[in-house]
């Protein structure tokens, strides 16, 4: 008899020790679109550099930046869940400057869409850690369409 795949994931899960922050898939996801960033912007208008091109660098690294300051702090449940709902509000800002960017024709459509999706997915993951920020293990596992390729 070999274990479903409920099971195995089960069996996974009750191994895994989340030793980092950069075990919980959500804080893999928001770097991963902040490097992407830092590259997208690289092609803007050098009339944007201390405007839009700073601004969508900032606000996409305050949202790994506060996931990893809340998860050190996470033995504060209010100070962990503040820190999460302030990297909620960057993502936000973040998908605000994509918007600017792309009707500024500074990124493609295309471009804009897989990063505000992105965010879209992270936003989700983010509201449930802040719900059920007790079980980190839950958060090594997310599946995600952007994350995943």
């Amino acid at each position: 008899m070999g274990s479903t795949p409920t099971s195995a994931i089960t069996e996974d899960r009750e191994k895994t020790v989340i030793k980092s922050v950069k075990d919980l898939k959500v804080y893999q996801i928001v770097y991963q679109l902040a490097m992407e960033i830092f590259e997208i912007t690289k092609k803007f208008s050098k009339k944007e550099t201390y405007s839009l091109t700073d601004q969508m660098r900032r606000s996409s690294r305050s949202v790994a930046i506060n996931i990893r300051e809340g998860f050190a702090k996470r033995k504060y449940e209010q100070v962990l869940i503040r820190h999460l709902n302030d990297s909620l509000g960057s993502s936000e800002e973040t998908r605000g400057w994509l918007d600017f960017a792309k009707d500024c024709m500074y990124i493609t459509k295309d471009e804009h869409k897989r990063l505000d999706n992105g965010y879209d997915e992270v936003n989700a993951m983010l509201y449930r850690l802040m719900n059920n920020w007790q079980s980190f293990s839950d958060f090594c596992f997310l599946t995600s369409d952007f994350g995943d390729k």
